[in-house]
C-alpha cells in the first residue's frame, strides 16, 4: 500500500514537472534571426508540413511541440495561409497564436493625385509583394472592371491602398474603381446647380483636368470656377493639360505651336470646344468636389505665376498682361492659360 502511494506520488510529481517544462518550453523564445523573419503559410498547408518547413530554417528546434500545442489548444485548425512577420523572441506559444489570428504582414502602394491610369499600372507593378495581371490601360479584364465605359482612365481614386502578398493589381484597382464611384456618386448628388455637365462621368473628366492644373491646393475651386464658365459660354477651354495627354508618349516635353494647331488631336482643347472625350488623370476627391461645387466668380483665364499658383483674370485684356508679366520672359515655363492671342 505504502509503495503504491509512494509510486503514484512520483507519478504524479514527474507529470507535474514535465507540465512545468512543457509550459516553460511553449515560452521559451525561438532561435529567430536578430532582426525577425517572414514565413509565408501557403493556402491549405498543415501544421506539420509548417513545422518542418520552420525546423528546416533552423528557427523550430522541437517541431513536435508546435504540432501538440496546435491539437491541444485546436489552433490548427484554425491557421491562416498569407505571410508572417516573425519577431525575435517570439516562443511556441506566440508562434501558433500568431499564425491562427490572421495577421499577415501588410504592404500599402500609394497612387497619387493625377497620375494617369499608365503611370498607376507602373506604381502597382513596382509594388512588393504584389501579383502584376495586367498588361495595360487596354487589358480585357480592366475594361470589364469599368464597363459601360470603353476607356479605363480617371475610373480609380488615388489614394493609398493596403494588400497583402498575393493579391493583384486588379484588385487593388478593383478597390479604387468602387471608391471612386462612390465619391463620384455622392458629389453628384450634391453638385451645384446650372452646371454645363449632363452626367457624373462629363464631372470626372472636368475633375481630371482641375487636378492636372492645380498647383496650389486652396485654387482648386477657382480653377473649377474658369472652366466652368468657360463651357456655359461655350468657350474652348484651351489648357495644357489635355494637349499632353493626348500626345501621350510622343510629348518630349515641350509643348510646340503645331501641337496647339493639331486639330487631329481629339483632347487639342484649343481647337475643340466642350470636353475631352475621357478623363486626362486620376483625379482625388477634392478635384471631384471642386468641379461639381466651383467657385463663384467671374474669372475666364488664368496663368501660372511659376510658384505653382496662378493670376485669374475676368478679360481677355488684363490676361494678355498677366502673360506679358509671368510668362513670356520665360518660355520654358510650363503654360497653365490659353496663349495671348486666344480666348
Amino acid at each position: 500500500m505504502r509503495v503504491a502511494l509512494v509510486l503514484a506520488l512520483a507519478a504524479m510529481l514527474a507529470a507535474a514537472l514535465l507540465l512545468i517544462w512543457l509550459d516553460r518550453r511553449l515560452d521559451a523564445p525561438l532561435p529567430l534571426p536578430e532582426d525577425g523573419a517572414l514565413f509565408v503559410i501557403e493556402q491549405g498547408e498543415s501544421l506539420a508540413a509548417i513545422s518542418r518547413r520552420l525546423q528546416a530554417t533552423g528557427w523550430l528546434p522541437q517541431p513536435w511541440l508546435l504540432r501538440a500545442w496546435g491539437r491541444f489548444s485546436g489552433d490548427d485548425a484554425r491557421i491562416r495561409h498569407g505571410e508572417y512577420r516573425l519577431r525575435p523572441g517570439l516562443s511556441v506559444r506566440e508562434l501558433l497564436a500568431l499564425l491562427a489570428s490572421g495577421r499577415v504582414v501588410q504592404y500599402q502602394v500609394t497612387l497619387p493625385e493625377g497620375i494617369t491610369l499608365v503611370q498607376a499600372l507602373q506604381r502597382l507593378a513596382a509594388a512588393p509583394a504584389l501579383r502584376v495581371v495586367l498588361s495595360g490601360p487596354e487589358d480585357p479584364a480592366l475594361l470589364a472592371l469599368v464597363a459601360p465605359h470603353t476607356a479605363a482612365e480617371g475610373l480609380f481614386l488615388p489614394e493609398t491602398w493596403r494588400y497583402e502578398r498575393g493579391d493583384s493589381d486588379l484588385q487593388i484597382l478593383a478597390r479604387a474603381h468602387r471608391a471612386l464611384e462612390d465619391e463620384l456618386a455622392r458629389a453628384w448628388a450634391g453638385r451645384a446647380e446650372g452646371l454645363p455637365l449632363e452626367s457624373p462621368y462629363e464631372a470626372l473628366i472636368l475633375a481630371s483636368i482641375i487636378e492636372r492644373e492645380t498647383g496650389v491646393p486652396a485654387e482648386r475651386g477657382e480653377i473649377a470656377g474658369v472652366f466652368v464658365r468657360r463651357l456655359q459660354r461655350g468657350m474652348r477651354l484651351q489648357t495644357d493639360p489635355t494637349i499632353i495627354y493626348g500626345l501621350g508618349e510622343g510629348f518630349d516635353g515641350n509643348l510646340r505651336r503645331s501641337h496647339l494647331e493639331d486639330a487631329g488631336n481629339r483632347y487639342n482643347t484649343y481647337r475643340h470646344h466642350g470636353l475631352p472625350p475621357t478623363p486626362i488623370a486620376l483625379p482625388g476627391r477634392a478635384a471631384i468636389r471642386a468641379a461639381l461645387q466651383p467657385a463663384a466668380g467671374d474669372s475666364l483665364y488664368f496663368v501660372a505665376r511659376g510658384d505653382g499658383s496662378h493670376v485669374f483674370s475676368s478679360t481677355l485684356e488684363a490676361h494678355r498682361r498677366a502673360v506679358r508679366k509671368y510668362q513670356l520672359s520665360r518660355r520654358e515655363d510650363y503654360r497653365s492659360s490659353p496663349p495671348p492671342s486666344s480666348q
